[in-house]
Formats: structure tokens, sequence, C-alpha cells
């Protein structure tokens, strides 16, 4: 494809959720779609020590195509370095730090963000899980211009994607973030040129969903089955599901909901398998981590520890 002589500014390492990888899909389309990139600014935040062994994935795009990384947590202070840039827009994915108004201003046709949520809906950092804790049925991702407050700004684009409602964390990101990419290579043009149309949203209808806790990680058998198993797959990755089976401390990775009434948090043998009682039915547990060990499924536990 013809080289195109818009020169874009990428923020953000596009996981868009805890815990989950990516693969990139919006830089790569910008590389493949002949923008030129002029670099990609992360926060240290996001290759502190608790990043160990997960390298961001977007450093190694970047690296691959030449493209400088700059690690940036104060981005006013580093406002003269953003302008002397000189890039025509702003691309911001999985950023994770509020942009200040003098930021979005130093580029002609400001920043655009990818959120995987039908603003106003969802409004804050963890969209994706809140979705899937929700039970909810339907999510979207939108295209948006970013403004000082958070995830206010006018929608230039939504693409409404629907649940089946058993998507772990991770398929759910991938898809949200391709739908993103293509929102983005379909509107570029239109936002490089003026002609974008961008619709204010209704602050009435906004939701804002918090941030997840470690705590919240922490099993609790009195809830029932179905709560239970859509936090399995909200927190994998991070916070993760962790409770003690007999006197063995695990991670719960998979699940799925059965029938069977007992005592919450009794483990027993289902078939073949491992369950545990709930406080309204009971959680099939397909796979799990044992302390020290590595992933295995539930009939596996059983053979190895006491229950």
């Amino acid at each position: 494809m013809t080289k195109t002589s818009k020169t874009v500014l990428f923020f953000g390492n596009e996981r868009l959720a805890t815990g989950v990888s990516t693969s990139t899909p919006t830089l790569k389309a910008l590389i493949k779609g002949g923008y030129e990139v002029k670099a990609v600014i992360i926060a240290q935040s996001e290759i502190g020590p608790s990043r160990k062994g997960r390298d961001l994935e977007i450093q190694k795009v970047a690296d691959e195509n030449s493209i400088p990384v700059l690690i940036i947590d104060d981005l006013k202070a580093e406002l003269d370095k953003i302008k002397a840039l000189a890039c025509d827009v702003g691309v911001l994915v999985a950023y994770g730090k509020i942009v200040p108004e003098s930021i979005i201003k130093a580029m002609p046709n400001g920043i655009i963000n990818i959120h995987p949520s039908l603003l106003p809906l969802h409004r804050g950092p963890t969209p994706i899980e809140s979705v899937i804790l929700n039970g909810e049925r339907e999510t979207g991702v939108s295209l948006m211009k970013l403004v000082k407050e958070l995830d206010a700004g006018p929608v230039i684009e939504q693409t409404r994607i629907s649940l089946a409602g058993n998507e772990s964390k991770q398929e759910l990101a991938d898809k949200c973030a391709q739908t993103g990419a293509d929102l983005v290579i379909k509107n570029l043009p239109a936002i490089l040129d003026g002609t974008a149309p961008a619709s204010e949203q209704n602050d009435a209808h906004a939701t804002y969903d918090e941030q997840i806790q470690k705590a919240d990680g922490i099993i609790d058998w009195n809830e029932s089955a179905a709560t239970i198993s859509r936090k399995i797959r909200a927190y994998a990755g991070w916070p993760r599901s962790r409770t003690q089976i007999g006197t063995t401390d695990v991670i719960i990775t998979s699940s799925k909901t059965i029938e069977g009434q007992g005592e919450p948090g009794q483990a027993y043998k289902y078939e073949s398998g491992l369950a545990i009682y709930c406080g309204q039915g009971s959680l099939l547990i397909e796979k799990l981590i044992p302390a020290g060990k590595k992933e295995m499924t539930g009939q596996a536990f059983l053979a190895g520890y006491k229950i």
C-alpha cells in the first residue's frame, strides 16, 4: 500500500484487560495501512516488577518496525518532546493513565481512543471484566475522541458484539481488540481530513466500573455457582480465582455450573471429575493450578490430592 504522509503517535500497550495478552492488532493495522507511526508511548507502570516474565507485545512489534518506544509517566512534563514529533493524530489503546488536555491538543486532530464497551456504559478501567461479571449478553467497542474527562468524549462509531455468556476474558479482549483496530482503520481517513462525524455521549446514561482488587480473587463459596463461574472467567490472568481444596491452595482456571446442593465449599467427586458445592448449585472444576504445580484437570487433581 502506498505510504501516506499522515503521522500517528501511538499511546498504550493494547492489553484491554488485566492479565491478558495481545496480538497488537491496531498498531499492526496502522503499519500495514501505510501510516507513519512516529513513536509508541507506554507508562513505566506497565513494565514494573509485577510484569516480569510478561514482556509487552507492543515493544516487540515496535522494535521489528523501527518505531521508538517512549516510557513516559508524566505526559505533561514531556509536552515539548511530544510536540516535536509533529504527529497529525494520536491513537490510544490501553494506555492506563489520564491524558492531559495539553497533550490531546498537541496534535491537530487530537487523540482517538478504543474503548471496549458501548459508551456511555462501562466507563472506567474494567469494562471487559465487568461485562463478564454481570453476565451481560451484549457489549461492544466505541471509537471516541479523547477528552480530559474519563471516557466521556464524542463517539465516532460503535460496533456491537453479541455474547454467548461463556467467553473467557482473553477471548473477549481479543475480539474487542480486533474490532477496535478495524474501527480505527475505517475511520482514520475521515478523522484526518476533519469529516468524521462524532456524537456526544448522554452522561445521564453513564455507568462506571471500579478497579478490581487482588482480594476479589478469593472465592466465596456461599455465592451461587453461576456467580463464581463468571468471576473465574473475569479474573483469569489477574487477580485469578483462589481457594483451598482440602489442605491445598489452588487457583481455579476453568469451570462450569452443575446441579447439586450441599455444604458450600465442600469438594466432592462428580462422575469422574471434581466438583464443589456453592451457595446455590455446584461448580464442576475443569482445570486448576495447585500451589507449586502446573495447570491440571480436576480429574488429575482427584488422583493426586486428598479432598
